[in-house]
């Protein structure tokens, strides 16, 4: 491959840098960190910055969607193994005269791995570079006296850092002291293509009340927590409930853990599987409930999770862990009901009051729209990119 010409650095008075970021979650995959991507690279554009997202193609694309900003999809599949960190490696190298000059942003763990190493080759790092940490990647590297090293040198390059969530900047700062200076708070928000629904209709007594989880099927997510709880209620409360739970990509064998208790629970329960997002607002229309009780599961935290937000942006009242960055997304007693992880008499309890209290319901679920809507991805894009008072390190 012919070699690319090196961009000059800025001149005072100029046009900002380029913004190139890296990431191995993108759209069409699902998840947090995916939405979280998609949406700073959407207000990057829109704050008029020259934006290019790099990420993992999409083999069963058939066209692209239209971007606000130009992407290259990279010959790699996106997961963070070390074949993939290397292959991303390799790109970076290979580009590295288009990267020199630019703002590099590494919105989470897969490319950080990569930069991690890359930081040591002579000329390549980026003036500018900026990273997302989310929070279970700040314990994974720390955890290893190597990948604690790199991160730290790699942290003291960055002229910005951001986190989503008060946990996870203490987080950050117990682990790394030297990312406090520089660590700046950028919440999540609503999707661009957030579509709101009006008030599902309020049950009626003897009607079933739907409860709705919607996130991977992983232990960490505790679906199964859900399904025990609610198996936990009085007789007559559990004849008028049905739990849905939408998501795929099972881990551990989790899904099937979850299919053996819910057939041996005699509760209703309905496996939708993934929907894409026109029928996952459907759903929540139809539900009365979000449920999702996120547990610290071996390595991994719930950082923030911005399907909470979501949920309580379409009225729904929340049913919570109070876990790591949950009670930023969750407001206890106004957006919904937050219990102690491992509690599941306590967890029980909050169901059978919400299910036999729709004014409840619906009073959690209104105060849960106007939570929703207090952040902005472009204000979180501003503080990201825009150019004021960078701290560039050696």
């Amino acid at each position: 491959m012919p070699a690319e010409p090196s961009s000059p650095p800025p001149s005072p008075g100029s046009r900002p840098p380029p913004v190139f970021l890296i990431t191995h979650e993108f759209h069409p995959h699902h998840g947090g960190i995916a939405t979280f991507t998609e949406e700073i690279a959407r207000a990057g554009a829109e704050l008029g910055h020259d934006l290019e997202v790099w990420a993992p193609a999409d083999p069963a694309a058939t066209e692209e969607k239209l971007w606000p900003f130009r992407l290259r999809r990279l010959p790699l599949k996106g997961t963070h193994d070390l074949g993939c960190v290397l292959r991303l490696m390799v790109e970076l190298v290979v580009h590295r005269r288009r990267l020199r000059y630019a703002t590099v942003y590494l919105p989470e763990p897969g490319p950080i791995r990569a930069m991690m190493w890359l930081q040591f080759i002579p000329g390549f790092r980026p003036r500018r570079l900026v990273l997302t940490f989310h929070g279970s990647e700040i314990i994974q590297f720390h955890n290893s006296p190597l990948l604690r090293r790199l991160a730290r040198r790699l942290i003291r390059h960055a002229g910005r850092i951001s986190v989503l969530t008060g946990y996870t900047h203490r987080l950050l700062c117990e682990r790394f002291p030297e990312a406090a200076a520089k660590t700046f708070l950028t919440p999540g928000a609503l999707r661009s293509s957030f579509s709101s629904a009006p008030f599902g209709p309020v049950r009626e007594p003897g009607e079933r009340v739907i409860i709705l989880t919607v996130g991977r099927l992983h232990p960490r997510k505790g679906q199964l927590f859900i399904i025990e709880a609610l198996q936990a209620l009085p007789p007559a409360d559990r004849a008028r409930v049905e739990y849905w739970l939408v998501g795929g990509n099972s881990k551990e064998n989790y899904d099937e853990r979850l299919r053996a208790a819910a057939a041996a629970s005699g509760l209703a329960v309905q496996f939708r599987g993934n929907v894409p997002d026109d029928e996952l607002v459907h759903l929540y229309h139809r539900a009365d409930i979000f449920a999702m009780t996120s547990i610290d599961h071996r390595h991994s935290v719930e950082g923030f999770g911005l399907v909470y937000l979501e949920a309580a942006a379409h009225g729904l009242p929340v049913v919570a862990h109070a876990v790591g960055g949950v009670p930023e997304a969750v407001v206890d007693g106004i957006t919904g009901l937050l219990v102690p992880p491992g509690d599941r008499p306590a967890l029980t309890a909050a169901f059978a009051r919400l299910i036999a209290d729709p004014a409840l319901r619906a009073r959690l679920g209104r105060a849960g729209r106007d939570w929703a809507r207090q952040n902005s991805w472009v204000r979180s894009a501003a503080l990201l990119f825009n150019d004021v008072e960078w701290n560039i390190t050696g």
